[in-house]
């Protein structure tokens, strides 16, 4: 079975797409801040050894060689001023627990910036060249780090990169300066990562509810639409609450649920009366044909009558559904079926049952009964015997098999039409009104379930009848 990441639900679809879409939108703008704080970093570093390196250079333009040289030899002597690290290097905190800064890998051209703006402060008469350090490393006057990467370097100094900036003078004298920086982006405060993951926190707290709000009234719609049909009283109106479109669909819904009950309450007062008004006729009749004289005109004119009050029986019962009154119930379903193996038996029907239910079934009894007994019914008495297969899990699964000529298939869903016969061996004077499979799979539907016709492969029609065990 194939799971699938991506939840199935309209609630975890909206939360998810929700919460997804925030934590991109942080994301990106934590990218766009460290892209800033980066350029800011960059900027102030690059004017700040912009400034030490043209001071120094011009300071050492107008000195000849010999005086340039011992210049050099003392500014290359003395160690750069770090304050941050001499804070650290006395008594101060451990590295292991100073990280105040969380970094962004992002890319910036720190080379061609400083080299632009060394020759923006020098002017053309200096030759300027910015590059990585080589190794072994030549002497350099060594620059303090800016104020932006002190503390990193003075944690980190091994992260450190280092670069040469060479001066040319104009009489082919070189200079070179050695500056350090901290690689892999901008440094930023641990306190805005966890700003940020508390803001989505928030957000992702206000889109459950709102995703929620919006999603519940569509499950009680939900719930309610599959309810409608199986109860013979009508449900509980919905509540119109939540966006104008959920309170417009449960008015629309509470609005069809009254017409369908008052359409369904009137057509079933009409037809219980032409049926009382029918037996009448009917009786009159019954007993005008047992005073001829004629006993073979008797019998078939009895057959007529058995089979006018046979239909309006079976048409009563179709069109009244389940408002019979009876309450759901736990079904022993194996007992129910071993009844109706007895019944038939007495009647000298044959049945078979394989497998079992698992444990009882939530519904109507009578109405499972004569659910099944049709079922059974038609199989006895086309297919010469009935085997009936249990297989419970999910769904409670009864298939019903008969040894049959079968049924078309352009006609297995035909059949299920109301007083639809075939033309072929199961027609009117094999008996039956063409009611028992309608009632049949109007019953399962009530109960939530499904009905199939389906031929076999060595002959015979199966007929499955799946009851859900969740309701």
């Amino acid at each position: 079975m194939r799971l699938s990441l991506w939840p199935q639900s309209l609630f975890g679809r909206l939360l998810a797409a929700s919460v997804l879409a925030v934590v991109l939108a942080q994301a990106v703008a934590l990218l766009l801040i460290a892209q800033e704080r980066e350029h800011f970093v960059r900027q102030g570093s690059v004017r700040d050894w912009t400034r030490r390196i043209a001071e120094t250079t011009l300071m050492l333009a107008p000195l000849g060689r010999t005086q340039r040289a011992d210049a050099l030899a003392q500014l290359a002597a003395s160690p750069p001023h770090m304050a941050h690290a001499d804070a650290f290097a006395h008594g101060g905190p451990p590295r292991a627990l100073a990280r105040p800064f969380v970094r962004l890998p992002l890319l910036s051209d720190f080379e061609t910036a400083l080299r632009d703006q060394l020759r923006a402060a020098l002017g053309p008469a200096y030759g300027v060249e910015v590059g990585p350090t080589p190794e072994p490393p030549p002497p350099a006057v060594a620059l303090p780090a800016p104020f932006y990467e002190a503390h990193e370097l003075a944690l980190h100094p091994e992260a450190a990169q280092r670069y040469d900036v060479t001066v040319r003078f104009a009489d082919g004298d070189a200079v070179i300066y050695r500056v350090m920086r901290m690689p892999g982006g901008a440094p930023l405060p641990r306190r805005l990562s966890t700003n940020l993951a508390l803001l989505v926190l928030l957000l992702v707290i206000v889109l459950y509810l709102t995703a929620r709000s919006i999603t519940r009234p569509l499950s009680d719609l939900a719930r309610a639409a599959d309810s409608l049909g199986r109860e013979a009283h009508p449900a509980p109106q919905l509540a119109e609450r939540g966006a104008r479109e959920l309170r417009d669909a449960a008015r629309a819904f509470n609005t069809m649920q009254d017409r369908l009950h008052r359409y369904l309450d009137s057509r079933t007062r009409v037809l219980a009366a032409m049926s009382h008004d029918l037996k009448t006729p009917l009786t009159r009749l019954r007993l005008q044909v047992e005073a001829l004289d004629n006993p073979p005109m008797q019998e078939r004119i009895g057959r007529e009558l058995d089979e006018m009050e046979s239909m309006v029986r079976e048409a009563l019962a179709l069109f009244r559904g389940l408002d019979d009154g009876e309450p759901a119930a736990a079904v022993d379903m194996n007992a129910l079926l071993e009844k109706i193996r007895e019944e038939f038996r007495d009647l000298g029907g044959t049945v078979t049952i394989t497998g079992q239910a698992l444990r009882p079934l939530v519904g109507k009894p009578q109405a499972l009964k004569r659910c099944l007994t049709n079922l059974i019914a038609n199989a006895v008495k086309f297919g010469t015997r009935a085997e009936v297969l249990i297989a419970d899990g999910a769904d409670l699964v009864i298939r019903v098999r008969d040894h049959g000529p079968g049924i078309p298939e352009e006609e297995l869903e035909r059949v299920f039409e109301p007083f639809y016969r075939l033309e072929s061996s199961r027609n009117r004077d094999s008996g039956g009104t063409g009611l028992g499979l309608t009632i049949a799979r109007d019953l399962a539907q009530a109960h939530g379930g499904s009905l199939l016709l389906a031929n076999l492969a060595g002959g015979g029609l199966e007929a499955t009848l799946r009851l859900p065990r969740r309701r």
